[in-house]
């Protein structure tokens, strides 16, 4: 979700000399457009480069196609899933060795997601544990300890769920599961992450230098349980100008160019003989969407909705503020998400959307308002401009609302926002991630959607629980045509291919399946 929007945010300048050493053996050096702050992913819900390859999770999601995933045993060699789908029992790797030697243990685990649901570690990727037994009691200091999380023996782990939920080990992939040290973690107390000193993983590389603001540094785990990484080093430099690490990528002191950082640059690299060559493209498994408030006039009549889902030129704004490098979406879910389904195409027809708004009452158009972030991305400004010029075809007068983030969050929280543009990227790979975050009665509620279809509320639930995969994939692609079609409760845009260019000493480099710019690095080479 958030991962692309940072990087479209990104407009400071970087600091630090052009002149810095460029490579030694199996080092690969690439770019961050601002600093975590943090190694500590329990309290970062942002930047997960560092936490993919300095720590290990029980599962882990790995790329087996464009826009194609699979889970795989990570910490866990196997786990076993009760009939009732409510209690998970995981196995775990003997000999596994975190960076300070210690052994990965089961109380290991049970104390991580534990740290998680304490209220005074204050994390911020608690939902990953919502169904676990006790967790919501904890997380409210009404107890001390987490029924649900169980150290069956020194490798065996039981988790209990309140009740079945089907996208959980797809969340136990998720960078928010990533596994601590318990040991190691107490000891650097509120310290922890901070620095290489207070930071301990299991994973194929070591934090080893961390300078704010700057860059971070690390390097290969000699001990790691999968074998060592090819790459000795990986330097991460903390650049949020385009222009700026262009120059870098191009003076070879950056690896690889992440042009979700730096989207302006993409006419450049694809009309470059240069580079086109070097350039991996995937999909990005995230959607762009225009958000409606159905509590606002006069989106409280789904013709209207559906008249404005029509007037918006897609192919347009796709290709003018992202070169077409994408494709266009038609339902809740984007490609490359399990159980993703082409839905039929939503029609651009402002003569049909004229007419919608005619028999809604508005036979001489409708005002409606766009609220816009003024800190945030001239592309959205953009897209905001090119839908107030389409939209007039349709009778939709549409006035551009600029307001501050907080103002804009505030609104969105009362549900008193009008309609706007926004992003959102998989965080994990299930469809829950889609339809809970935006369509159950809570999410649609704090989003400001106001979707109040009690069909949709009570399938939203269904899904979570449905056991069979092919029945689940079904049901969820069948609640996208109601949401997107009988509702019309927002309007699909499309979603962007994922753009890298690399340099050719760069070896074994695949375009991520997830949402995000951030990856392991664990197979990647160079010569």
């Amino acid at each position: 979700m958030r991962r692309l929007l940072r990087g479209l945010l990104a407009s400071g300048l970087v600091s630090f000399a052009l002149t810095a050493p460029a490579f030694a053996d199996h080092m690969l050096r690439i770019s961050y457009p601002e600093d975590p702050k943090t190694a500590d992913t329990q309290l970062n819900t942002d930047d997960y480069t560092i936490p993919l390859n300095i720590y290990d999770r029980l599962v882990e999601a790995v790329t087996t196609g464009p826009g194609q995933s699979a889970l795989v045993p990570g910490l866990a060699t196997s786990w076993n899933i009760s009939d009732d789908g409510k209690s998970y029992v995981f196995h775990l790797r003997h000999g596994v060795l975190f960076h300070d030697g210690a052994e990965l243990t089961a109380d290991d685990v049970v104390y991580t997601f534990g740290r998680m649901l304490d209220p005074k570690t204050k994390a911020l990727s608690t939902d990953i544990l919502n169904f676990v037994v006790g967790a919501q009691e904890r997380l409210d200091g009404k107890a001390d300890t987490v029924p649900g999380l169980k150290a069956l023996d020194k490798y065996t782990v039981e988790i209990d769920l309140t009740q079945p939920y089907a996208a959980f080990l797809a969340l136990m992939a998720s960078p928010g599961a990533s596994i601590y040290n318990r040991a190691f973690t107490q000891k650097a107390g509120d310290q922890y992450g901070l620095t290489p000193e207070t930071t301990d993983g299991t994973g194929p590389f070591i934090l080893k230098e961390y300078v704010l603001n700057d860059h971070q540094l690390l390097v290969a785990n000699d001990k790691y349980f999968n074998g060592r990484p090819q790459l000795d080093r990986i330097l991460i430099r903390v650049v949020a100008d385009s222009q700026t690490l262009r120059l870098l990528f191009e003076s070879d002191q950056i690896d690889v160019f992440d042009m979700d950082y730096a989207v302006s640059q993409t006419p450049y690299f694809y009309g470059s003989d240069k580079w086109k060559n070097q350039i991996r493209s995937g999909p990005r498994v995230g959607i762009y969407y225009y958000h409606m408030n159905q509590k606002v006039k006069p989106f409280d009549d789904v013709r209207v909705r559906q008249a404005f889902q029509m007037s918006i030129n897609r192919e347009q704004i796709l290709g003018k503020n992202f070169y077409g490098k994408g494709e266009l979406e038609n339902g809740v879910m984007p490609r490359g998400l399990t159980c993703y389904k082409a839905s039929a195409p939503i029609e651009y027809n402002l003569q049909k959307a004229k007419q919608l708004l005619a028999e809604a009452g508005y036979p001489n158009g409708v005002q409606i308002t766009l609220a816009q972030v003024s800190s945030w991305s001239q592309k959205w400004q953009d897209m905001n401009q090119i839908i107030q010029a389409e939209a007039a075809g349709a009778g939709f007068d549409v006035k551009i609302n600029t307001m501050d983030e907080s103002s804009y969050f505030a609104q969105r929280k009362a549900g008193t926002i009008d309609a706007y543009a926004q992003v959102w990227s998989a965080d994990f790979n299930d469809p829950d991630n889609f339809f809970y975050t935006f369509f159950s009665k809570s999410g649609s509620a704090v989003r400001a959607y106001n979707n109040d279809d009690p069909v949709v509320f009570d399938g939203v639930e269904k899904a979570r629980g449905m056991t069979d995969p092919d029945a689940r994939c079904k049901f969820y692609q069948d609640l996208s045509e109601r949401i997107v079609q009988k509702d019309a409760a927002w309007v699909p845009l499309f979603s962007l291919d994922h753009n890298y260019v690399v340099q050719s000493r760069v070896k074994n480099f695949v375009v991520p399946w997830n949402g995000w710019s951030d990856m392991n690095y664990y197979k990647v080479d160079v010569e």
